[in-house]
C-alpha cells in the first residue's frame, strides 16, 4: 500500500520555529554589527548581543501567542455560529455544504448525497473543514507556537552571540555577517527539509533578505560611529 508524506501538519509550529530562528539570528547578528560598526571595545557588542537574545525572546513568545490566540478566538467564535445555525437552520446550512461540494466539481445529486451523509456524520465537523477551512491540522496552538519562537529565536540569537564572544574586534563586523550568511542558509535547508519545499529557494530567501538587513545596521552604526568619534 502507498503512503505519501504530506507537511501541512507541521506547518503551524514549524512557521513558528523558522520564524524564531531566523529572527534570532538576524536580529542579534544586525544588533552586534551596528555596535561593533560604531564600537572599538568587545563589551558594548556583548550587551547588545544579550539585551537583543532576551528581549527578542521574550518579544517573539509574546507575539506568537497573542497572534495566535487571536486566530484560535477567531476560529472558536466561528465554530460557535457555525453551530448556532446547523441548529436552527440546519436544511439551508445542508444546501449550502451541498453547492460547496458542487463548486469542486461534484454532480448535485452526487453533491447532495455527501453532503447528506457527511451531515449525518458529524455536521460541525464538516461546515468547519469544508465551509470556514478549520480542521485539526492547522487549527491555532497558540502555547506550541509560543514556545517554539522563543526556544528557536535563542537558539538562532545564541550563534550571533558566541560569535561576538571569541571573533577579533577588529574584523568583528565581517565575522558576524560571515557566520551569519552561514547560519541562515543551514536555517533555510532545515526549514526546507522538514517542509518538503525548495532547498535553494528557501536559502536565497533568508539570505538576500538577511544581507540587506545587515547591511543596513552596518550603516547606520558606521554613521553613528563616524559622528561620535
Amino acid at each position: 500500500m502507498h503512503v505519501e508524506n504530506h507537511y501541512i501538519n507541521r506547518s503551524g509550529w514549524l512557521r513558528a520555529a523558522v520564524l524564531g530562528a531566523n529572527d534570532g539570528i538576524l536580529s542579534t547578528t544586525s544588533l552586534a554589527i551596528g555596535v561593533a560598526a560604531a564600537s572599538v571595545t568587545r563589551e558594548p557588542i556583548l550587551l547588545a548581543a544579550v539585551a537583543g537574545l532576551t528581549a527578542g525572546a521574550l518579544s517573539m513568545a509574546a507575539g506568537e501567542y497573542v497572534s495566535v490566540s487571536s486566530q484560535s478566538d477567531v476560529e472558536t467564535a466561528d465554530l460557535k455560529r457555525e453551530k448556532i445555525a446547523l441548529e436552527t437552520l440546519p436544511e439551508e446550512e445542508l444546501e449550502e455544504l451541498t453547492d460547496i461540494y458542487i463548486q469542486r466539481g461534484l454532480n448535485k445529486e452526487l453533491a447532495r448525497q455527501v453532503a447528506v451523509e457527511l451531515t449525518a456524520h458529524d455536521a460541525l465537523e464538516a461546515h468547519a473543514r469544508d465551509e470556514l477551512g478549520i480542521n485539526e491540522i492547522t487549527q491555532a496552538t497558540p502555547l506550541t507556537a509560543a514556545f517554539a519562537s522563543a526556544i528557536s529565536f535563542i537558539i538562532g540569537g545564541l550563534l550571533p552571540l558566541l560569535v561576538a564572544i571569541f571573533a577579533p574586534i577588529k574584523e568583528m563586523v565581517f565575522y558576524q555577517y560571515g557566520f551569519s550568511i552561514l547560519f541562515l542558509a543551514l536555517s533555510g535547508m532545515l526549514a526546507a527539509k522538514a517542509g518538503g519545499s525548495h532547498t535553494l529557494k528557501a536559502i536565497l530567501r533568508i539570505c538576500i533578505w538577511g544581507t540587506f538587513a545587515m547591511a543596513a545596521s552596518a550603516f547606520v552604526g558606521y554613521i553613528f560611529g563616524v559622528q561620535t568619534a
